[in-house]
């Protein structure tokens, strides 16, 4: 009897072993591979991008390129200093205009209008101007500000460029802020407005704080996403090859020189040293992009802890 528990045990126990040549082992680990090989394959244009940028932009890079302006055609001495700063204020208006309304229709979604007809019908409009094309952004606002002059008579100017970037940033805050605040407990609402404090001074005392990394995430991705276009800006902010005079109130009703459309102006010139401050503009617009991409990834893991 003992014989005969102690080889059942051992026979169990072999039936649970691994067996590596089994059939569904080896499918397995033909599949993992496989999964591994898709996802080293998605993530290849992505590394060949970067380091094709790194090696043609980054020796370009040295104190007098990102502190001259760029050069006439012809001529080989300049830097992408005005672009730089140029795509700064670009990007610093769009986040004027549409964080603080990105933020309160993220609000107003979650806080006032969860699942009424208006909120699906903002959400569904939100999905949908997410996926619209980046130039269709630039030809709506070449079409309503640029051409009517309606900005003290200016066409083309910073603040035109802003506008085309904000409204692409809208989507991104919008969901961005509604997600963070379903995050919220309700317990905290409940708590606030038990003890007699109103709609309003339960969201901005409290939801609001409660859920600001989330909603700063948000805001970083859609300002790196703006960063970068260049479409828009060809419509709407033009180019400069002058410093833009920022000190006074003209200066941001002006066309302004931006990292993209540099890069898009001096690639396609047949002149050897306006393509290499192409690539370093490039490398300068894809350091600040991963910057802000990096600072998301690290306040998304602060809000976890």
């Amino acid at each position: 009897m003992t014989q005969t528990l102690t080889h059942n045990k051992a026979k169990s126990a072999s039936d649970l072993s691994y067996k590596p040549f089994k059939r569904r082992n080896i499918s397995s680990r033909a599949l993992s591979f496989l999964a591994a090989l898709f996802a080293a394959i998605a993530v290849l244009p992505l590394i060949l991008v970067l380091g094709y940028v790194l090696v043609q932009g980054g020796s370009k890079i040295s104190l007098a390129l990102l502190t001259q302006l760029p050069p006439p055609p012809g001529l080989e001495d300049g830097g992408i200093a005005n672009a730089i700063v140029g795509t700064l204020v670009v990007t610093a208006i769009a986040a004027l205009i549409a964080v603080p309304v990105g933020v309160g229709g993220g609000v107003f979604l979650a806080e006032y209008s969860r699942s009424g007809w208006f909120a699906q019908f903002i959400r569904f409009g939100t999905n949908v101007l997410a996926g619209v094309p980046s130039i269709i952004a630039g030809v709506f606002i070449y079409g309503t500000i640029v051409t009517s002059r309606i900005l003290f008579g200016n066409a083309y100017s910073a603040v035109a460029g802003g506008m085309a970037l904000a409204v692409l940033m809208l989507p991104t805050v919008i969901k961005t802020t509604d997600e963070g605040l379903k995050l919220v407990p309700d317990d905290l609402r409940r708590g606030a407005l038990g003890v007699g404090a109103s709609r309003f001074v339960t969201v901005v005392r409290i939801t609001l704080p409660a859920a600001l990394t989330p909603i700063a995430t948000g805001v970083v991705l859609g300002i790196a996403r703006a960063a970068g276009e260049t479409a828009p800006l060809i419509f709407t902010a033009l180019f400069s090859p002058f410093w833009s005079d920022l000190l006074t109130p003209e200066g941001i009703f002006a066309p302004i020189a931006t990292l993209s459309v540099m890069i898009y102006n001096f690639a396609i010139m047949p002149y050897e040293f306006h393509n290499e401050l192409a690539w370093a503009a490039s490398f300068v617009l894809v350091v600040m992009i991963l910057a802000l991409n990096l600072f998301s990834r690290w306040l998304a893991r602060f809000a976890a802890k």
